[in-house]
């Protein structure tokens, strides 16, 4: 039924387990993908959306390296929208409405397409261990599979549990059962666990909701996509979302039911996303707020079943059904539905290598919601890392780690292994100290070069790459190089509003002004005749233009984030001895046995450990 080995065996077929999967297999590697249900690979558990705030710059990111979360965002896109364009391009993040069928069978199409990949349904109960180290899996039925690496991606399916009001039953999502056995083999082992809880809304059929109360949500006129190059093409034609909102009196209909609640009432004890809280919980926490937003996203082309975004719950399907209809436009709506909370196991990722290997076992990989995260990009991406990752250590290659600089990845996983977490994490570019380097439009400059030195990415792709690196570089330097007629120029600043200039100067100089764009700037008649002399697709015009209006503070950000690349230079040897070190404060000391830093600089972000212990590590560091 199997090979006699495998070389990376994935537990779990969600976004984590489909990129690490994917991932392996593209990169030569002899793979195997257990899951316990292989019609719901990649399946949206949650809201029929990709990307958003710092999202879509990991889907980007993803794109960059090899992975295929951007391209089957793409061919399954109803909406594209670039969110926070009013500010600066750091914060400008790519998110598609998708259609949730398209989308799992475009990735279930992606992963047959895969050589090396096998696949097969049945649930893992536990891992192989020979002393210390990972050599397999075993299923519920008694099979043993051998596999040099295991990565787990089991999402909120080990010992998941389904909480509807005062009913709950056992259930990794709605409709399909839990995962049992992992968590108990790995507590067995030595790994410390925890519980966390998610949510999600009801879903209801669209027919029954009057649009005509709502307020339209449209995508872009001018649309992009997530995957860079030729790969997909952009959308010609969207689907609409809407907006409505709750009010006092819907407030007034969900308390009835708290007392039946179990985020209320103690049944749920695990704590939830801070970012996505229900509907009960934001009418708990935010009193004074006599409504809240309410998303109304269509979840597929074809498909009547629309997903009602802000309106998460747990509460009995009695209150959430009365309490529905007296929303605006919603009053006749029919259920497909209830909203649910699930508990599941997690395990808190102090205990990994930036590798997303675990400290305790050789060769076992945590990628996902087993880590503490939430949201499909942040799963996806750290599948994506450790898929890459348990091919390069069964070659014995050097491992693949992003720097903070490097990515938002990096970011994530910098922040799960050194910082943990006791709630579910969520990416926001807040969390990023360089993101106007990490932006979404130089992800590809970013990455690409790395994903194509270790085998990730095609030679077409890394010679796409050049050429926008190239062509922005020579037209950055032409702006630089090139004086305008200030006479001509005056016109145009006449035009804008803004200060006119007194002599010629360079093109770069004006083109730095906030209120001059692209297009303004080519209507100057040197400028046009590049453009002309020199076919420029839109993404390296975009790349021109961003940096010029932000070369400081790009310089800026690249000099700090160097100048603290030097500590991460300062390697801590393996399996250092902190408890020895007794100029360090008590609490540093044990916060850095329990992590194990690998670098003076992963150390320093520790939490409770202070600039003099630093100091003091560095002495006995030689430095």
């Amino acid at each position: 039924m199997f090979l006699e080995e495998y070389d990376v065996i994935v537990v779990g077929a969600g976004h984590a387990g489909s990129e690490a999967a994917a991932i392996a297999a593209t990169m030569g590697a002899s793979t195997l993908l257990v899951t316990m249900n292989l019609q719901t690979i990649a399946q949206m558990s949650c809201n029929p959306a990709m990307g958003g705030i710092a999202k879509g710059q990991i889907v980007r990111e993803i794109d960059a390296l090899g992975g295929y979360s951007g391209i089957i965002s793409d061919k399954s896109a109803i909406q594209f929208k670039m969110l926070n364009k009013s500010k600066g391009p750091a914060m400008w993040s790519p998110r598609t409405q998708n259609d949730r069928m398209r989308f799992a069978e475009e990735w279930r199409l992606q992963l047959e397409a895969l050589p090396n990949l096998d696949f097969y349904q049945e649930m893992v109960s536990g891992l192989i261990i020979e002393g210390e180290k990972v050599v397999g899996v075993r299923s519920s039925l008694g099979l043993e599979i051998r596999g040099k690496s295991v990565v787990l991606t089991n999402g909120t399916f080990l010992n998941g549990l389904i909480h509807i009001g005062e009913k709950q039953f056992g259930g990794g999502r709605s409709g399909e059962r839990a995962s049992t056995g992992i968590t108990e083999q790995l507590i067995d082992l030595g790994f410390e666990s925890g519980r966390m809880k998610t949510g999600t809304p009801p879903r209801v059929d669209g027919r029954s909701l009057d649009y005509s109360k709502m307020v339209p949500q449209p995508g872009d006129v001018e649309v992009s996509k997530f995957s860079y190059g030729n790969r997909t093409s952009k959308l010609k034609h969207q689907r609409d979302c809407h907006m409505t909102y709750t009010s006092p009196l819907v407030h007034d209909l969900l308390r009835e039911g708290f007392d039946r609640s179990p985020m209320f009432n103690g049944r749920i004890q695990s704590i939830g996303p801070r970012y996505c809280p229900s509907i009960e919980d934001k009418i708990d926490r935010f009193a004074s707020k006599d409504r809240h937003q309410m998303f109304i996203e269509p979840e597929g082309w074809d498909t009547v079943e629309v997903y009602v975004n802000g309106f998460s719950t747990s509460l009995p399907e009695d209150v959430q059904f009365k309490a529905l209809r007296s929303v605006v436009g919603f009053e006749k709506v029919k259920f497909f539905r209830p909203g649910y909370a699930i508990e599941y196991d997690y395990f808190p990722p102090t205990q990994l290598k930036h590798t997303l290997e675990t400290k305790i076992i050789d060769g076992l990989y945590f990628a996902g919601q087993i880590n503490g995260t939430t949201g499909y990009e942040e799963a996806a991406s750290q599948g994506l890392m450790a898929g890459i990752n348990a091919v390069r250590k069964i070659r014995e290659e050097e491992a693949f780690i992003l720097r903070r600089d490097d990515a938002y990845i990096g970011v994530l996983i910098d922040d799960l292994i050194t910082k943990g977490t006791d709630e579910p994490y969520r990416m926001f570019t807040s969390r990023a100290e360089y993101r106007t380097l990490l932006r979404q439009d130089n992800a590809d400059l970013r990455l690409t070069p790395m994903g194509h030195e270790i085998g990730t990415v095609s030679e077409e792709a890394i010679r796409r790459v050049e050429r926008k690196a190239r062509e922005a570089d020579k037209m950055v330097s032409f702006l630089r190089d090139t004086s305008f007629d200030f006479n001509e120029m005056n016109e145009l600043l006449d035009k804008k509003g803004s200060a006119r200039v007194t002599q010629n100067a360079k093109l770069f100089k004006v083109f730095s002004r906030p209120v001059i764009d692209l297009k303004d700037i080519s209507t100057i008649s040197q400028v046009d005749q590049y453009l002309k002399e020199n076919d420029l697709d839109d993404d390296i015009l975009e790349q021109v233009e961003v940096q010029v209006k932000y070369a400081g503070y790009i310089a800026k950000e690249k000099a700090n984030a160097d100048k603290l690349n030097r500590l991460e230079d300062v390697r801590i040897p393996d399996n250092f001895d902190f408890s020895h070190i007794q100029s360090i404060s008590f609490e540093a000391r044990e916060k850095l046995k329990a992590v194990q830093p690998v670098s003076i600089s992963q150390a320093s972000r520790i939490s409770g450990v202070s600039p003099s212990d630093i100091s003091v590590l560095l002495v006995h560091m030689g430095r």
